[in-house]
């Protein structure tokens, strides 16, 4: 580690705080309907969205018909993806000539981007058509951000008013999100990208003849764009194959520090637009501060790993001062690296800048146990502060019971019912992910997809569903995903981790709304300072350890001490 190295993750995290206030306030006054710099220009085109749809924006929906209207339009994202994806080869904006995807893999892509996990068991580059791309791929990215935004608007209005039945509307929630916070912003971020040398163009794939003599074919399309939702909206399915290592995706360490700010800046504003909502702004930093917190852990924890280097290399000669740079791109460097890999994984973004397979045992479980702890920190735009306020709850029911009053927040009395959906909503994740990992561990035909035995073949299958229960969508690699059991199994942990989830919050943001709001009293616990932002720290960590520390010690953990011992598999 240098100091050269934490002055460049300072910068770029300073960039992001400097951003998240003035567009946290943006959201809650998007949130609210009230006018802003925007409204002249697209204020015409909601209204018209409005009039084609049907949709009356001043009817407000209970907690059910908030949810029933999200799973709607979920399913139909799901079935028109499907079936352009598997229709692919008969439509236009076709100019390689690519086929349909086979019925298992779009089955798997169609989930992986409507549940906002964006998984990839495929290329890009040599599986989907510009069209599918485009009107595919690239339109879920906006819309799966902006259904979870809307998710965690409607809990923030639960918390911020008493005695109310009625959440908002989920369709202008949709509407408002897309037009005037992801849409412009992806405009700005795509000519950056574009300006700073990524493809943006409908052109056919161009040849091109190596100094060697032979010909290669240099794959194009319609990139920069993509890219810029992709980060913004923390989908993280990228245009190629590898993602941001690419050099048309990630071309240089400005590129990459800008990949960064978008797939941290929103989800850190939303903590602003918490406390704006619920007037009171202490409330937004105090969950601000605690993402902050384990982000810069993270990436100190990465950093340190991979600076050090793994001991076999350096017994073969490996220069000590590169540290472990395998799967890694020397344009980036160890700092940059190392914080788009905690930023990524924390954030449910999904997008990667090296291959976590060539990590070091410890540098790789970082990323796995960031997913694993919730994807709360500060995890996806929307998900990520919808999941941290079921932390929330959980954590000041922890602080009731030690002083012996019935736990609040915000005024609201926290009392068995909610308790008990929170833990529904945070079941769902080593549920899935262990039992399906458990199981794929045994069966003859997911073993079959291991690049790697040992505890770090281990380690490739808990990742996996790992990242496609959290939602992330990031592989740690060395699987081949893409077979009827993982793209089946995959699928639905990505289902259950997005809807299992979600439904259970609805439902507190139900029973929350309608509760009347309390004064608080002398013998309140307060939950906007330092202490509580510790107490909130920790119960998140404790969740994430003692649920995940014994498959951490068979996988990552063991490896570690199998390589300090000079053992491979």
């Amino acid at each position: 580690m240098t100091l050269l190295g934490w002055a460049q993750i300072a910068l770029v995290l300073a960039c992001v705080l400097l951003a998240a206030v003035p567009i946290g306030r943006f959201i809650a006054r998007v949130a609210a309907g009230e006018r802003t710099f925007l409204h002249p220009i697209l204020a015409p085109v909601e209204r018209g969205i409005y009039a084609l749809a049907g949709i009356d924006p001043m009817r407000g929906q209970d907690w059910r018909q908030y949810a029933l209207a999200m799973l709607a339009f979920s399913a139909a994202g799901f079935a028109s993806l499907y079936g352009l994806l598997r229709l692919q080869g008969m439509l236009p904006l076709n100019p390689q000539g690519f086929a349909g995807m086979p019925p298992y893999l779009a089955f798997n892509t169609a989930v992986s981007f409507v549940t906002n996990t964006n998984w990839q068991a495929y290329s890009g580059e040599v599986a989907a058509s510009y069209l599918s791309q485009m009107a595919g791929l690239t339109v879920h990215n906006f819309v799966s951000a902006a259904t979870g935004i809307a998710l965690a608007l409607a809990l923030s209005r639960a918390f911020a008013a008493g005695k109310v039945s009625q959440l908002g509307n989920f369709w202008a929630d949709l509407t408002r999100v897309t037009l005037y916070v992801l849409l412009p912003l992806s405009v700005v971020v795509g000519f950056a990208f574009v300006a700073l040398g990524m493809p943006q163009t409908l052109g056919a794939y161009v040849e091109a003849s190596t100094l060697e003599g032979a010909q290669q074919v240099i794959a194009l399309g319609p990139v920069a764009f993509q890219v810029a939702i992709k980060h913004l909206g923390t989908n993280g399915g990228g245009f190629f194959g590898v993602n941001a290592l690419h050099p048309f995706e990630g071309a240089n360490a400005l590129t990459t520090s800008l990949q960064i700010w978008c797939h941290q800046v929103i989800s850190f504003a939303l903590c602003v637009t918490f406390g704006a909502m619920v007037g009171n702004r202490r409330q937004g930093w105090v969950l601000l501060s605690v993402m902050l917190g384990f982000v810069i852990a993270a990436t100190a924890a990465i950093y340190a790993a991979e600076a050090a280097g793994n001991p076999l290399h350096l017994a073969a000669g490996v220069d000590a001062a590169l540290g472990n740079m395998e799967g890694k791109d020397v344009r980036f460097g160890q700092a940059l690296v190392a914080l788009f890999t905690a930023t990524t994984t924390g954030a449910s973004c999904g997008a990667v800048n090296a291959m976590f397979d060539s990590f070091t045992p410890l540098g790789g479980m970082v990323p796995l146990f960031l997913i694993q702890m919730g994807e709360v920190l500060p995890g996806g735009v929307g998900s990520g502060l919808y999941g941290m306020l079921i932390f929330v709850l959980l954590a000041v029911f922890v602080a009731g019971l030690m002083v012996g009053r019935t736990p609040e927040f915000l005024g609201k009395k926290v009392q068995a019912r909610e308790v008990k959906l929170a833990m529904l909503a945070v079941l769902v994740l080593p549920a899935t992910i262990l039992g399906f990992a458990a199981i794929s561990m045994v069966l003859p035909a997911a073993l079959s997809s291991l690049a790697n035995q040992g505890p770090h073949g281990l380690t490739e299958m808990l990742y996996a569903y790992t990242s496609a229960a959290g939602n992330n969508g990031s592989a740690f690699g060395g699987l081949t995903a893409d077979t009827p059991w993982l793209d089946t199994t995959l699928g639905i942990a990505m289902l259950l981790g997005r809807f299992a989830f979600v439904v259970p919050v609805m439902a507190i943001a139900g029973s929350l709304a309608a509760k009347v709001k309390v004064p608080e009293g002398t013998g309140t616990f307060p939950t906007h300072t330092p202490l509580f932002a510790g107490l909130l720290a920790g119960v998140i960590l404790i969740l994430g350890g003692l649920q995940f520390l014994p498959s951490l010690a068979l996988g990552p953990l063991a490896e570690h001490f199998v390589m300090l011992a000079a053992k491979t598999f």
